[in-house]
């Protein structure tokens, strides 16, 4: 989302690298640079303006540290006021003292509050708690029916009403009840949006929040909407007291004109980002990191997280030993693929690496996702002795299992040629460990009661592209 932001910032601090020191001129023509590119990523031009006024000053203030060079400054500061618009720190969930706590998920029509509510109660079950669901859009039956398949798809209680309740306060009520009942420590109501901002909605969920006093109120906002999202955060806010945000489709092509400025203009923090259409494609938003990640260093703390959760440390552990051992098979070469495959998109995974050193040129790589198909189809393909021991595979296995991919003998070659470049690569960068030599630094290291290290980190990449 934040790719033409990116770009375009880092050229003002190319541009500053040649200055010796940090003068009026050059910060002028910094700051004009900045604030072109911001107005471009579609941030209200309220925020923008207040944000170059406080990098002026602090770039031409006594702040400046003698001790940076002239771009490292400006980096600096801009990463600290873009952190400060943002929120300095995560905006974490509250709950209720006494169970259950109901939060009400509100937005306008086609913003992605049901999906969003969806996503929501797995983050929630995920994390130890018990959620129920609850649409109260009586207007579209389309609605309460969309919210039933989501719930199923993630294993979520719903409450789906009684033949007389008709009205969005009852089933809220009745919904509220009911997890009392069955010990549900969370209430996800998904009420009813319009295609615009109206009175009779704002009405009915005043009374509901009324009715309901609840815990949370997030407000789900389209990205790809932009001022339109921040206008409409705004208002209900005004109207409902909202207590954070919810923004979807972080992951599409947006300027993030929207993500930089709904927390000053409306004073609510952003909550969450969905940053893709699976139930898990749901992250808590750090401010620090989406900065860090805009000014092109990165995001290593989400991709270490991504991989923690995804990754099991027992099979890392194991595949290390193989690659210790020069034991790395292509059985274990689909194992890693298919590993691989559940962090996401290669591009977001490359999105969150920074934007120097040796990673500089990976920034912006062309990936075809049908490439890991035709690999992982190309080893299916193949017998469990092939997998085993890829030099029995000649001539005539290479034709069958062309055959049987739907590839050519070349495109087989191809592949069987990069595995054992990479393996030669694994040889290479596990050769100064002596055999067994991480079986006894694990052991050492539980003996004296810290955690084993190991060659391969479940904080970097897993297992064939780790470390």
């Amino acid at each position: 989302m934040f790719e033409n932001l990116s770009d375009k910032l880092q050229r003002v601090f190319k541009n500053l690298r040649g200055e010796g020191k940090l003068t009026e001129a050059n910060v002028q023509d910094a700051l004009k640079e900045i604030r072109l590119a911001l107005l471009e990523a579609d941030v209200n031009f309220k925020v923008v303006k207040q944000l170059i006024e406080n990098i002026r000053t602090k770039a031409l203030g006594q702040e400046v540290l003698t001790a940076f060079s002239p771009t490292e400054q400006v980096v600096k500061i801009v990463k600290d006021e873009l952190i400060r618009i943002l929120g300095s720190t995560e905006s974490k969930l509250r709950f209720a003292n006494t169970p259950p706590s109901v939060y009400m998920i509100v937005g306008l029509q086609g913003s992605g509050k049901t999906t969003s509510t969806g996503k929501l109660a797995n983050w929630l079950a995920k994390n130890g708690h018990r959620p129920q669901l609850v649409s109260v859009d009586v207007y579209r039956p389309a609605a309460r029916e969309q919210l039933r398949v989501v719930a199923g798809q993630i294993g979520a209680p719903i409450y789906v009403g009684e033949p007389g309740e008709a009205r969005p306060l009852e089933l809220a009520k009745a919904a509220k009840r009911e997890a009392v009942q069955t010990g549900r420590d969370v209430v996800l109501v998904d009420t009813a949006g319009r295609l615009h901002i109206d009175e009779e909605l704002m009405v009915e969920l005043e009374q509901l929040k009324k009715e309901l006093q609840p815990t949370e109120i997030l407000f789900v906002a389209d990205a790809m909407t932009g001022q339109d999202a921040v206008k409409s955060a705004e208002a209900f806010h005004n109207r409902l007291g909202v207590t954070g945000v919810i923004l979807t489709k972080m992951d599409g092509d947006a300027r993030g004109g929207a993500a930089l400025s709904i927390r000053q203009v409306t004073g609510r923090p952003l909550k969450f980002v969905g940053v893709g259409e699976k139930p898990d494609q749901f992250e808590l938003f750090y401010p620090d990191r989406v900065v860090s990640r805009i000014l092109g260093m990165g995001d290593v703390l989400s991709l270490i997280e991504k991989v923690e959760e995804t990754i099991d440390k027992k099979d890392a552990l194991e595949m290390q030993e193989k690659i210790l051992e020069n034991e790395f098979t292509l059985e274990d070469f689909l194992k890693q693929l298919r590993s691989l495959k559940k962090l996401g998109s290669l591009e977001s995974l490359l999105g969150m690496l920074p934007n120097v050193g040796p990673f500089k040129e990976l920034q912006g790589a062309q990936i075809d996702p049908k490439e890991m198909g035709r690999v992982e189809s190309i080893i299916s393909s193949m017998t469990a002795k092939e997998r085993k021991n890829h030099e029995i595979i000649n001539g005539s296995r290479r034709r069958r299992i062309a055959r049987g991919s739907g590839c050519s003998v070349q495109e087989v070659n191809q592949l069987l040629k990069q595995y054992r470049e990479a393996r030669k690569m694994m040889r290479a960068m596990t050769g100064g460990l002596k055999k067994g030599g991480l079986k006894r630094k694990q052991k050492g290291a539980k003996g004296r009661g810290g955690r084993a290290p190991i060659a391969y980190d479940p904080q970097g990449f897993p297992g064939f592209f780790g470390r």
